[in-house]
């Protein structure tokens, strides 16, 4: 399975239709790496993209800062970012609701 689909790719979406993508938005694939010593957005592992934080994975709150860092990175609020599965797990999938497909393609890059 793809790490992130922007309509173009083979990924299938939750409603049936192929893509993954949302009008108007991005479904990735986030791998987030906690207590790292320098956070942010940037790179691929596994097809994934990895989001560094500094918070420990308990209680949520590694994944409540890697939401706010993927919404800040795509320039949408952190309402737009939302979980698609993955809640409790260091691979995630999320709806960006809002996204350019060439800001995800920059932060693969990177």
């Amino acid at each position: 399975m793809g790490g992130w689909s922007d309509g173009r790719g083979d990924m299938a979406a939750a409603d049936g239709t192929a893509g993954g993508a949302h009008t108007g938005g991005v479904r990735i694939t986030v791998r987030v790496r906690p207590r790292s010593a320098r956070p942010g957005v940037g790179g691929h592992h596994d097809e994934a993209l990895v989001v560094r934080v500094s918070e420990r994975a308990a209680d949520g709150k590694a994944t409540a800062a890697a939401l706010a860092l993927v919404a800040a990175e795509f320039g949408v609020s952190r309402g737009s970012v939302t979980v698609v599965a993955g809640a409790r797990s260091r691979v995630k999938i999320l709806d960006v609701a809002g996204a350019d497909p060439a800001t995800l393609e920059r932060l693969l890059a990177r």
